[in-house]
């Protein structure tokens, strides 16, 4: 590693290590100023937690005193937090831990640029034409034609197709991939699971390009979402990497399947029209007093049976889910496991403890957070389930098989992508991520990069 890059680890460690610090210290020094003040906020905050998760759930008059009410608790926390000189040590508290996770993002990222890439497999020549790119020119609002893609692709000497309304995507795969030495799609999660699915089976290189809206697949991948033509140097220059893929009921996803109430709200025909106003009309009925709760009878890691869940998502890998909000990207994605989430919250009291444990960094001890990572998992239903399959609505007859498949997909990455997703390069607010950050500080990155150490979420 050079000079330069030893430095740049060094100095992103010392800043992290350093935004940790002033974290601890303002936590401390809020408390010991106004307890009193402390105390009133967090009261007033979970309160308009609790309103805010009546609002969700009701409508008519009782959703407009909630919000109402929400709006109340919210100023009276910055009431006291003022009254308490501390509003300005909280967000400096804020900003501390922002600042403490891009620096450690940035200690992660250059350590793992230092690393020596794997040349790229130099495969047979039984296929000898060119390599295929599928395009959504629809995707992303546009990326295919704003980038040029096209035309880029040409110059690197691949063919590319585009979609048109009608066209079946699977179909026009199954045939490029016949002498393609390799395939890639530019468009969102959805079409870039067909494609994957169809490279999976034919046993071709697969590239990713991210040409969606939110690529998750490429955050994951360690892709640089915002220079999609960069993600073409994978068919030229393409250092290659085994990924797991998963199956539900024999279906590829490359991300995720959720099901629960977003799962049963994106069914709605008007929710890509108008997202909020159908969240708002369909809450009620889904999570309200007088909801049923959602057939989805599962057995948890503990082997314990569950009959509902709000919440129930299933991804290829699991999440890094320290906290709930914390839900971003994956650590890695060829463990050879899914990743299990669940949630269930039956009241506004509820609501407001698992803000409260959220805000605490212990949103996992909350009593209806479920986590768990297994090979294979099931869930059954009286009828068939509302799933969001990479984001895609169906629905899909009961019971649900999940299957994590090891090693099913060679990706093609460009020489320049860093390689693993950001929940891989920061070390966390934890006592095993600051020792990483102080190990970085010390030998300026000699150790494996950060997070890389860390097995996924249990």
């Amino acid at each position: 590693m050079t000079t330069h890059r030893t430095s740049s680890v060094r100095l992103a460690a010392l800043v992290a290590l350093g935004a940790a610090l002033a974290a601890v210290l303002l936590f401390v020094l809020a408390i010991f100023t106004s307890p009193a003040g402390v105390a009133v906020g967090a009261l007033s905050v979970c309160a308009a937690v609790g309103c805010g998760w009546l609002a969700l759930t009701r409508s008519g008059g009782v959703r407009i005193l909630a919000l109402a009410g929400a709006g109340v608790a919210t100023f009276a926390a910055v009431v006291a937090l003022a009254k308490g000189d501390i509003l300005w040590a909280i967000a400096a508290l804020v900003a501390s831990v922002l600042a403490f996770t891009a620096a450690s993002r940035s200690a992660g990222r250059a350590r793992r640029r230092r690393e020596p890439r794997t040349a790229p497999e130099r495969r047979g020549a039984r296929r000898t034409t060119q390599p295929v790119l599928l395009m959504n020119p629809k995707s992303g609002g546009g990326k295919v034609g704003r980038f040029h893609l096209a035309a880029e692709a040409e110059k690197r000497g691949i063919r590319a197709i585009e979609l048109h309304l009608g066209d079946d995507l699977r179909s026009l795969a199954a045939e490029a991939i016949r002498s393609a030495p390799a395939i890639g799609m530019a468009g969102g999660d959805g079409s870039q699971a067909i494609v994957a699915e169809v490279a999976m089976r034919h046993d071709v290189p697969y590239v990713c390009v991210p040409a969606g809206t939110r690529n998750h697949l490429a955050l994951d991948l360690g892709l640089d979402r915002d220079d999609v033509v960069v993600a073409l140097d994978g068919f030229t220059e393409g250092v290659e990497r085994r990924i797991d893929l998963a199956l539900v009921n024999g279906k590829v996803f490359v991300n995720n399947v959720s099901l629960g109430v977003y799962a049963e709200i994106v069914q709605s025909d008007e929710y890509r029209d108008g997202k909020l106003r159908t969240m708002e009309r369909m809450l009620p009925d889904l999570l309200g007093p007088d909801a049923h709760p959602l057939d989805l009878r599962y057995a948890d890691g503990d082997g314990i049976r569950h009959d509902t869940a709000q919440l129930l998502m299933v991804s290829n890998n699991p999440y890094a889910l320290e906290r709930m909000l914390g839900a971003g990207s994956r650590p890695a994605l060829d463990t050879g496991t899914l990743g299990v989430f669940a949630i269930e919250i039956e009241s506004p009291a509820q609501a407001a403890k698992l803000f409260a444990l959220e805000s605490m960094g212990r949103a996992r001890s909350f009593d209806g957070w479920r986590q768990w990572s297994a090979p294979t998992f099931s869930v059954d239903s009286s009828g068939p389930i509302a799933a969001g399959v990479d984001g895609e609505a169906m629905t899909i007859a009961a019971p649900l098989r999940f299957e994590s498949v090891p090693g099913a997909l060679t990706v093609l990455l460009p020489p320049s992508a860093i390689g693993v997703s950001p929940a891989a390069l920061s070390a966390g607010l934890s006592r095993q991520g600051i020792g990483e950050l102080w190990s970085a500080a010390r030998t300026g990155g000699d150790s494996p990069p950060a997070g890389q150490r860390r097995g996924p979420a249990e």
